[in-house]
């Protein structure tokens, strides 16, 4: 939300796609942290170094598992919402709201179905 503000600089369009990159940048910092975190913990309670193959190994992982859902997320979808929602609504921060709901809620669908592509593959 803090990142609609850039709205004050610069155009709609423009916008959307720095909400978009703000949103990942987050979401999968986070994620990345927290697996790491995990790992390091179980490496260290088996007395061993977290090798940058793991950490390769973590993030193929995460690429595997969201894949064509957070491509399609990243460049057209959330854009989109956080685009159109504010114009479609009149007002810009329901429009903000109810676009990073309506992109979240594609994304989240697209990665589940993905997901379970995966796990019945395996």
């Amino acid at each position: 939300m803090a990142s609609s503000q850039f709205s004050r600089i610069f155009d709609g369009l423009t916008t959307a796609y720095l909400i978009t990159f703000a949103e990942y940048f987050a979401f999968y910092g986070a994620i990345l942290f927290i697996a790491y975190k995990k790992l390091a913990t179980t490496n260290r309670s088996l007395d061993k170094k977290t090798p940058l193959k793991e950490v390769v190994f973590l993030i193929r992982n995460l690429l595997l598992e969201f894949g064509y859902p957070a491509i399609l997320d990243f460049f057209l979808i959330r854009p989109f919402c956080m685009y159109w929602m504010p114009i479609l609504t009149g007002n810009y921060f329901m429009g903000i709201l109810l676009g990073k709901i309506t992109a979240d809620s594609v994304f989240y669908g697209l990665a589940i179905v993905n997901y379970e592509l995966i796990k019945k593959k395996q």
